[in-house]
């Protein structure tokens, strides 16, 4: 019995020995087939982004004669594509930069900063109390029915000192000549009269501390809204090389309607109003953060 249980083990022993000789002599593995490449992603292109800043003389309140400038300055901010040309940048626009870009069209958000009136800092303004920094937040559109013709129209709202809506239009013919680019056109402001009012309104508290030493106290006032101002501007910038750009600017507005007939313009201002201005901007190539 013991003897054909070996007998058995013996013939099995026979048979899967070639099995495991001929698995021992197999070649190797073949590596897997490699897998399909990913599908091919253009790099995303860079944006090219100018920063500078720009000095201005202008009135040193709204409604103020040239013999009472101010000297501000503010920030200069424009973003765009790669391989796009430089985005015009109009004596009177807000910061702002295109979202919506489909040539002769654009679209993007505009922001702008309206300086403090002081009333403790010139004698005209005596007893008619501070008007606070304001931030007028909005949008713009852009359309250029020919290549050297630009159209800009601006709504903004106010936050802080004032908290009216402002609505800007330029129209601005744009004429390069080697390295300058040279630019002139009309401009119109409408104004609500939760924009006006602040700086040329005079309630009857403001009219009674208005006495001022050889001038008469202003009356009381009530401003509105409606077309704030029209004008005209030029402007003539020189580009270096396509880092560095430099201009110098000269814009007129004239107030009109109910700003014109403050009795703070009438009797201590003017409604003419004269800004005269010199920048310089950089630009760089930068890779999108996301």
């Amino acid at each position: 019995m013991v003897a054909a249980k070996w007998g058995i083990a013996v013939a099995l022993l026979g048979v899967a020995m070639p099995g495991f000789a001929a698995a021992a002599d197999l070649p190797p593995q073949l590596p897997a087939a490699a897998s399909e490449p990913a599908a091919y992603t253009p790099p995303v292109p860079d944006w090219i982004v100018t920063v500078g800043v720009e000095g201005r003389i202008v009135p040193a309140w709204a409604g103020a004669s040239i013999s009472k400038p101010a000297l501000t300055g503010f920030p200069l901010f424009d973003i765009r594509k790669e391989g796009t040309p430089p985005n015009f940048p109009g004596p009177r626009d807000s910061i702002g930069f295109a979202i919506v870009d489909i040539g002769q069209f654009k679209l993007g958000p505009a922001v702008k900063l309206v300086w403090e009136r002081r009333a403790s800092s010139y004698t005209a303004l005596n007893g008619l109390g501070n008007v606070d920094y304001a931030v007028q937040a909005g949008a713009f559109a852009e359309y250029w029915p020919m290549p050297w013709m630009r159209l800009r129209v601006e709504a903004r709202q106010g936050i802080g000192g004032e908290t009216g809506v402002t609505g800007d239009t330029f129209l601005d013919a744009i004429v390069p000549i080697g390295p300058w680019t040279l630019s002139a056109g009309p401009r119109m402001t409408l104004q609500s009269a939760a924009a006006t009012s602040p700086y040329f309104s005079i309630t009857p508290a403001q009219s009674v501390g208005s006495t001022v030493a050889g001038l008469p106290a202003l009356p009381v006032y009530h401003a509105g809204g409606g077309l704030y101002s029209y004008g005209a501007g030029a402007m003539a910038q020189y580009t270096f090389n396509p880092q560095w750009t430099t201009h110098a600017l000269f814009e007129f507005e004239r107030l009109t309607d109910s700003a014109a007939n403050s009795p703070l313009v009438r009797q201590r201002g003017s409604p003419d109003q004269f800004t005269v201005g010199l920048g310089a901007t950089y630009s760089f190539a930068m890779h999108p953060i996301w």
